[in-house]
């Protein structure tokens, strides 16, 4: 019996307003790198739905570079922490080094891969130089008063090096080892966010959130001209240069990607995101790469909201998006004749994923403003429903991937979602502290308070079960007057439940509860009996099950990162992706009979063979 990862759909690049996204392209033009919450993904440019996941931070990840060599990545987080790993199997890490006091904003490999420079915010220091297998000093960062937001390494010799800082001057190195030269004034008097030689050593381009473009002598440091001056409208973010070092791209908080050609100094090409004329700030383009090693004029740039825009030269618009999610995913559904899968993260956002592309969609129509706090599909009507922490139930027409009507306001907050069946119809049943609301066709139809909070909620055709605070599961028949006092309860619960799922048939019941363990019970005689209590490896509050479409086999998630595959037919075997989400398994979905599909806080999405298991 095993279980191994099928695909890892990446979580988008996490941004920050103000600031810029580093982007990272391997010397081939075949991958991408970049920073997304704890981890760092390194992603296929042609097939984004095929990506590495590395976990070994402990911090917020804020910047990934590849080596030009191309089979390492130094990355760097929030505490001042630099890792380098192999890029291939995105795991093996080849050293760990504490570099400053403080976030890192930038790193630079030397053209030999052994060198890094690595820049941002410290306290006694902005940036320091280390060979990259043994951490050893290679050279001194100095010559700054505020924090270096971007580093750049010449990868000819003589060795040169350059940054850029936020007291408004470009820093000018030479090495090895890296010694202060000279500080370039008076060319830039606001912040510089981006600097880069070009690959060919001759020239330097600096840019920031005065919205100039400098070009520099790359052996000497001396400034040379600026181009393109008043066209960026906003704060230039990032700059990379194309392979022939004779263009270079430039993405701006006016919403903007611009292709310029350096000797003629001249905008070439222009794209703007967002609609014209209007003001958006999701649309500002905080990060560009010109992937190396291509001759296809492909240029990706991401947006505040974390998608990733492929531009390619002579086209008006990008020629695909990537998106994902940036933050927590904390609720799933899906709907297996589509096979797409629908998720909810803590900040409202939804999508609806192509399970055969891996390509995720956004939803049309106003979305959650909080966290989404859970997502129930109906295939009997084609609709999907949400509940979050706006207080709000909203539909979702799945053919049309687009909110449907109007939100309706919850007298509380939700806390889990479910789909009932009466008279042939589909309600919806939502949990919050005051009990069950049900709903049909938009608009409420009951309401039921409970002896206890609700903690969770399942349904399967007319039977509801609601799991309580005081470790009570209760069955009742949808819209029945009746009082919980003539429902059913489930015997034996030890904790708080805080997962319930039905089988497709009805037959059988998964109570998850907050110390790890899950309970399941079958009707087979006519009342519910607990059929196994052997379900018991995560070690935390188990967030979702979901059962295969025979009713033999489900897979659990919980908040101790694991992911379990469980049969009835052996309850003491299990199957497990150990760590499948950093910081905890948000929701689970099962796809056809050997893939189930895992979501979580480091907001990817993950796809798993599974096998042997009866």
């Amino acid at each position: 019996m095993s279980i191994k990862s099928d695909l890892i759909l990446a979580a988008a690049p996490t941004t920050t307003r103000g600031s810029p996204t580093p982007l990272s392209s391997d010397s081939k033009g075949e991958r991408i790198a970049y920073a997304s919450n704890k981890s760092i993904f390194v992603r296929s440019i042609d097939q984004p739905e095929i990506s590495k996941q590395y976990t070994q931070h402990t911090a917020q990840a804020t910047v990934a570079r590849f080596s030009p060599s191309g089979f390492y990545v130094a990355s760097g987080d929030v505490s001042g922490s630099v890792r380098v790993w192999d890029s291939l199997g995105a795991e093996n890490t080849k050293g760990e080094y504490h570099i400053i006091a403080g976030r890192i904003n930038d790193i630079a490999w030397d053209g030999d891969s052994q060198r890094i420079i690595a820049v941002g915010d410290g306290k006694e220091r902005f940036g320091h130089c280390i060979t990259a297998d043994s951490g050893n000093s290679v050279g001194e960062i100095s010559g700054h008063s505020s924090q270096i937001n971007s580093v750049s390494i010449r990868q000819q010799r003589p060795l040169r090096a350059a940054t850029g800082s936020d007291d408004t001057s470009l820093g000018f190195f030479h090495g090895a080892p890296f010694k202060y030269n000279t500080s370039i004034r008076g060319k830039h008097d606001k912040f510089i966010y981006g600097t880069q030689f070009s690959p060919d050593g001759n020239s330097i381009v600096s840019v920031g959130s005065d919205r100039r473009i400098w070009l520099y002598d790359g052996k000497t440091g001396e400034a040379q001209k600026q181009i393109g001056e008043g066209q960026h409208k906003g704060s230039i973010f990032g700059v990379s240069w194309a392979k022939d070092s004779k263009k270079l791209v430039t993405c701006s908080g006016d919403q903007t990607v611009k292709i310029w050609d350096a000797e003629a100094d001249k905008c070439v090409q222009s794209w703007r995101m967002g609609e014209e004329g209007s003001v958006s700030i999701p649309d500002q383009q905080v990060g560009v790469t010109w992937p190396g090693g291509r001759s296809d004029g492909l240029v990706i740039s991401v947006d505040l909201e974390g998608n990733l825009n492929y531009f390619q030269e002579g086209s008006d618009k990008p020629v695909k998006v990537v998106r994902g999610h940036q933050k927590a995913i904390t609720a799933a559904g899906g709907l297996a004749e589509s096979k797409t899968l629908w998720t909810g993260s803590s900040d409202g956002r939804a999508r609806s994923w192509d399970l055969s592309s891996g390509a995720a969609s956004l939803i049309d129509g106003e979305q959650h403003s909080n966290y989404v706090s859970g997502i129930a599909t109906s295939p009997k009507d084609g609709r999907v429903y949400s509940v979050g922490w706006d207080d709000t139930l909203r539909t979702v027409d799945a053919a049309q991937k687009s909110f449907t009507g109007n939100a309706l306001k919850m007298d509380g907050q939700p806390k889990g979602v479910a789909i009932a069946t009466l008279g042939g119809k589909p309600h919806t049943l939502v949990i919050t502290n005051n009990g069950i609301a049900t709903y049909a066709e938009g608009s409420e139809v009951s309401k039921q308070k409970t002896p206890s909070p609700p903690t969770c909620i399942a349904a399967s055709g007319e039977t509801v079960a609601v799991g309580s605070d005081d470790k009570k599961v209760r069955l009742f028949k949808a819209g029945s007057p009746a009082s919980f006092d003539s429902m059913t309860e489930l015997k034996d619960i030890t904790h708080p439940p805080s997962a319930l799922a039905f089988s497709d048939d009805g037959s059988h019941l998964a109570v998850g509860l907050s110390n790890g363990k899950i309970f399941v019970y079958s009707n087979s005689s006519g009342s519910w009996a607990l059929e196994t209590n052997r379900w018991s490896a995560h070690t935390a509050r188990v967030t979702c099950i979901a059962w295969s479409q025979d009713g033999r086999k489900a897979v659990s998630g919980a908040l101790d990162t694991n992911v379990f595959v469980w049969s009835l037919a052996d309850p003491g075997k299990r199957v497990k992706a150990l760590n499948a989400h950093k910081e905890g398994v948000g929701g689970v979905v099962w796809a056809e009979d050997s893939k189930v599909i895992s979501c979580g806080a480091d907001a990817a999405v993950k796809v798993w063979k599974v096998e042997g298991v009866v």
